[in-house]
């Protein structure tokens, strides 16, 4: 019989062999069980897929980006354009009396344009006569305005001056009034200022040669806006067919936005003007019907301020406030503070939504903000031009957002 074999072999390399003994292996890359392969590949893309997956390419056209040195040519042409950014800022800033100029005129333009076409289509006349005839119109209203409300405003400064002791008398007659007064010494101190108001309207005159200086450079700048309004509105289509032949396919939407625009401020005009006259109107109707003198001057004096946005008419109101005083004081000021409130309410809630219409929507908070850097620029001109440069920025800026998503392709090559 055959013995069985034994299983006490031992491990080659062993004690008991006859072989020598063999290093250890090192120890190599772990192969995955196959229930584990793929998992990267499944869950955790690779770097060049996910460089792919960025910028958009198919998975086998990835990319590596590196930053590189930059060129002499690449400094040198980012200095000239650095210089050239300095430069233009430098001739703007040197010539911004001129765009400022260019501005009002574009503006007055633009107000004007819709009146002048509508005179022209009803009565046949030539273009350039009938701007010429608008002008003379608007001159002739501003030298009426100022030849009324200039003279009756110094008529009352004098009367109140020589009228303040017998004023000061009649407040004394109220009890509370008195009580302050002889604590305070009110009535002395505003006794003491009235009569020294003609003395500071002589001051404010000023030296007759700062006087004939500011004139005549008020009267050169006028001729200006005048001049380059004049062509604007004579030629103004013209021009603007010439720049918007030059934007291609947009210029559908370009001329949209143009028409916008000026419909924006022809309209902000129109109302503004039509706001102040019955502004005016109603100044002097309740301040004939009160008593107080020189109604019509006060009148006008309200719808001038009225044109100023948000602080106008609370100026004007102060001022007819202070010559009601001299009329019949408590009752015809507590009137007029009553009705002027009133008023306020109406013009605002009424009024300017029936002018303006709907294409002068203009945030509030952009109105403050455009009026007090616009007063800061230009004085009251910048607070007038606020409005509607600022409703202009916004018919832009709802254009852009609106058409954002719907630019013209570039042409594939």
């Amino acid at each position: 019989m055959t013995p069985a074999p034994t299983n006490n072999s031992e491990p080659p390399g062993s004690a008991g062999s006859g072989t020598a003994p063999r290093a250890p292996a090192r120890p190599g890359p772990r192969t995955p069980e196959p229930s584990q392969r793929g998992v990267r590949s499944a869950k955790t893309p690779r770097p060049s897929a996910r460089i792919a997956a960025v910028a958009g390419l198919p998975s086998g056209d990835a990319r590596l980006v590196r930053l590189a040195t930059p060129s002499l040519g690449g400094i040198v042409r980012a200095v000239l354009i650095l210089a050239a950014c300095a430069i233009g800022l430098y001739l703007v800033w040197r010539v911004r009396g001129v765009i400022r100029l260019v501005a009002i005129s574009l503006f007055l333009a633009l107000a004007l344009f819709p009146l002048v076409d509508a005179i022209t289509a009803r009565t046949r006349l030539p273009r350039a006569l009938v701007i010429l005839i608008t002008y003379l119109v608007l001159i002739a209203g501003v030298a009426v305005v100022g030849y009324v409300v200039v003279p009756s405003l110094i008529r009352e400064v004098e009367q109140l001056s020589k009228n303040a002791p017998r004023y000061a008398a009649d407040l004394r007659h109220n009890s509370t009034f008195r009580h302050y007064d002889n604590r305070y010494h009110i009535t002395t101190k505003l006794v003491r200022d009235a009569q020294r108001l003609p003395q500071l309207l002589g001051h404010l005159v000023g030296p007759l040669k700062d006087v004939t200086v500011q004139a005549a450079s008020f009267i050169g700048e006028l001729i200006t806006v005048l001049a380059i309004s004049f062509l604007l509105i004579l030629h103004g289509r013209e021009y603007v067919n010439l720049g918007l032949a030059l934007t291609g396919p947009r210029e559908k939407r370009c001329r949209r936005l143009i028409k916008n625009i000026n419909k924006a401020v022809a309209d902000y005009v129109l109302g503004n003007i039509v706001i102040s006259v019955l502004a005016t109107l109603a100044t002097w109707i309740v301040l004939t019907i009160l008593g107080v003198p020189y109604a019509l001057s006060l009148g006008l004096l309200v719808g001038f301020f009225d044109l100023i946005p948000l602080v106008g008419a609370t100026l004007g109101a102060i001022f007819v406030g202070v010559a009601t005083v001299t009329v019949d004081f408590p009752t015809a000021t507590l009137v007029w503070v009553g009705f002027i409130i009133v008023w306020q309410r109406f013009e605002d809630y009424v009024i300017q939504p029936m002018g303006y219409g709907k294409a002068l929507r203009v945030n509030p908070i952009v109105t403050i903000v455009s009026v007090l850097a616009g007063a800061s620029l230009l004085g009251i001109l910048g607070a007038l031009l606020a409005i509607p440069i600022a409703a202009a920025i916004q018919i832009v800026l709802r254009d852009w957002w609106a058409n954002r998503g719907h630019t013209t392709p570039a042409p594939t090559q």
